[in-house]
């Protein structure tokens, strides 16, 4: 569906747009776990402003289905405080619903960072079901259920270059 040079071509112009805004800046990068890890380690390689720290949330929305459960889970926090006062890139893989990315930035602004943006390699409006206001985007796909880059489907496939729609059985 999306192939490497595709993703490869998204991620510079991401860094680019990043590195214009935060000039004179050192952020904090905040990945959400698991499916951004592969988009955050090429993101922060492409950009060039100094960054002041990684720091890694994990959520779950959707266990081993194909579909969000509507219910999120904060499996893995941040340490209070880590981000007082701090420049904050919270880094997705994908908005999907909405549901996961609206709880990661409450979590987020909780800690009363300085700003704080989102970048998302991925949005797939059509299955929103909360606002989001993205403010690095990559790539705006339909709704198809997708793995590779990252992303997975009940933690397989996360290793694929490219990025594939999974094809409904039955």
């Amino acid at each position: 569906m999306i192939s490497e040079r595709e993703i490869a071509a998204a991620v510079k112009r991401l860094a680019q747009q990043i590195d214009r805004d935060y000039t004179d800046r050192s952020p904090i990068v905040v990945g959400v776990l698991k499916g951004s890890f592969v988009f955050l380690s090429d993101l922060i390689r492409q950009m060039q402003t100094p960054i002041c720290c990684i720091e890694l949330l994990r959520l779950s929305s959707y266990g081993s289905e194909t579909t969000s459960s509507g219910t999120v889970k904060v499996l893995m926090g941040l340490s209070e405080g880590a981000l007082a006062n701090k420049d904050v890139i919270l880094v997705e893989d994908i908005v999907d619903t909405g549901l996961s990315t609206t709880t990661a930035l409450e979590l987020l602004q909780e800690q009363e960072p300085a700003s704080l943006t989102l970048c998302s390699l991925l949005d797939k409006p059509d299955r929103r079901r909360m606002p989001v206001e993205i403010d690095y985007l990559g790539i705006t796909i339909p709704d198809r259920y997708i793995v590779g880059y990252g992303l997975d489907m009940d933690e397989q496939y996360r290793q694929l270059p490219a990025i594939y729609a999974v094809e409904a059985e039955g």
